[in-house]
């Protein structure tokens, strides 16, 4: 009797849940197999991040010799992120500021950790890149942020921020990469007022652009810049042309002479070039070079007048226009770093080099303590890491949600 009155109990409680449940209706009669759902029923629903976080390509990164344990980095799809705990926790600085969400360059005034530029749209040039628009700025540490314009610009490759007066930048500036069409805003561009104008100081032609930049810390006078004639299509990348070149500026970039065709650099068709001065001593430039025949990394012992090819090693090479990115240490001039699928140190002038262990492959992009070069951030495809000990330990990539989304598909039965 009991175990009757259980299951009576059940049929009435199973009826009485069917009589209450919303009612499904369904499209050309009874097909099954095309619900239509109750609208009202999801109004109040919203996007919630449910993990797991993963870091996404990073090609921007910095920090501050002030600030030991604060940096950023700049995503190809997500922003700009700040951690003040030496990698092991990080927000977003930029939400609710920018228009777009790829960032191709930052850099910090040497003279005021509160002042940040960051220029948008990698330079990279995947088949998947995004375009930014333009210029920001911030003067409370990415509290709040300033559009600057350059929004045709597109793709923003540098950003050098004067040593001692952070209203004055040089930003390279790929401009229109998808198409043969090409535009004008791009080349080398300077502005002496934090951003409120900006004055093209460096252009070629409207197939090329500028994509790095190098400023001597000893002299800021003097610059380099390297120009890349570039395009992509769905079906197509080309990288290199007339174009494209090393150029030299001792005015402070309002004047510029071409040093690509000075003794000891390759002959033919240009590509890519990275570009970087040693703090130690502003006559060693190194250059990354792109050219089929002849390319690989070169050193100049003064100043760009000659060059020598120190390194053909085509793991410093390959995919150039993926990646071609040099710096120096700010400590010892024969002590160079080559970014690509490795992350490169040679301690003999660029002769020869040994792979560091990173997290994550294909580097793009590196900041070096001047106080201390053991002190770094890396930007890489997996987002951006810290090392304290000069690169023995990283902190962590899976911190932030910032995975590229390379393809999304929907239920068309339940969308």
């Amino acid at each position: 009797m009991k175990g009757s009155a259980i299951a009576l109990f059940i049929v009435v409680l199973c009826t009485l849940i069917t009589v209450e449940a919303p009612a499904q209706t369904f499209g050309h009669g009874s097909d099954t197999n095309n619900p239509t759902f109750e609208a009202s029923l999801f109004k109040d629903l919203s996007f919630r991040n449910i993990g797991p976080y993963r870091g996404g390509r990073s090609v921007a990164v910095a920090g501050h010799d002030a600030q030991p344990y604060t940096f950023y980095a700049g995503f190809t799809g997500g922003g700009v992120f700040k951690t003040t705990d030496g990698g092991n926790t990080w927000k977003n600085i930029t939400d609710g500021y920018f228009k777009t969400g790829s960032v191709g360059a930052i850099d910090i005034a040497d003279s005021d950790p509160n002042v940040i530029y960051v220029g948008m749209g990698e330079t990279d040039i995947r088949g998947n890149m995004s375009a930014g628009d333009g210029m920001y700025r911030t003067t409370d540490a990415g509290k709040t942020w300033t559009w600057l314009g350059m929004g045709e610009s597109q793709f923003i490759g540098d950003i050098e921020v004067h040593p001692t007066d952070p209203d004055v930048v040089w930003i390279a500036a790929m401009g229109k990469l998808f198409g043969t069409d090409g535009n004008e805003e791009r080349g080398v561009f300077k502005t002496t007022d934090g951003g409120k104008t900006w004055k093209k100081v460096l252009y070629r032609n409207k197939m090329t652009g500028a994509v790095d930049i190098a400023v001597d810390p000893n002299n800021p006078r003097i610059l380099f810049a390297a120009l890349w004639e570039a395009y992509r299509n769905p079906w197509e990348m080309s990288s290199g042309g007339e174009g494209s070149g090393l150029f030299k500026s001792t005015d402070g970039g309002e004047s510029w002479t071409e040093i690509t065709k000075n003794p000891g650099m390759p002959k033919g068709l240009i590509g890519k070039i990275g570009v970087s001065v040693s703090p130690v001593n502003s006559d060693r430039v190194f250059a990354i070079v792109e050219n089929a025949r002849g390319g690989g990394l070169f050193r100049s012992d003064d100043a760009g007048d000659t060059w020598q090819r120190v390194s053909a090693d085509r793991n410093l090479r390959q995919r150039a226009w993926y990646y071609s990115k040099v710096i120096t240490d700010p400590e010892n001039a024969d002590v160079v770093y080559v970014l690509n699928v490795g992350f490169w140190k040679s301690n003999d002038g660029g002769k020869t080099f040994g792979r560091i262990r990173t997290p994550h492959g294909d580097h793009h992009d590196l900041w070096i303590a001047s106080d201390n070069p053991k002190r770094m951030i890396i930007g890489d495809d997996g987002g951006g890491q810290v090392t304290y000990n000069g690169g023995e330990g990283w902190s962590s990539m899976d911190v932030y949600p910032t995975a590229q989304i390379y393809q999304v598909i929907t239920d068309n039965q339940f969308p």
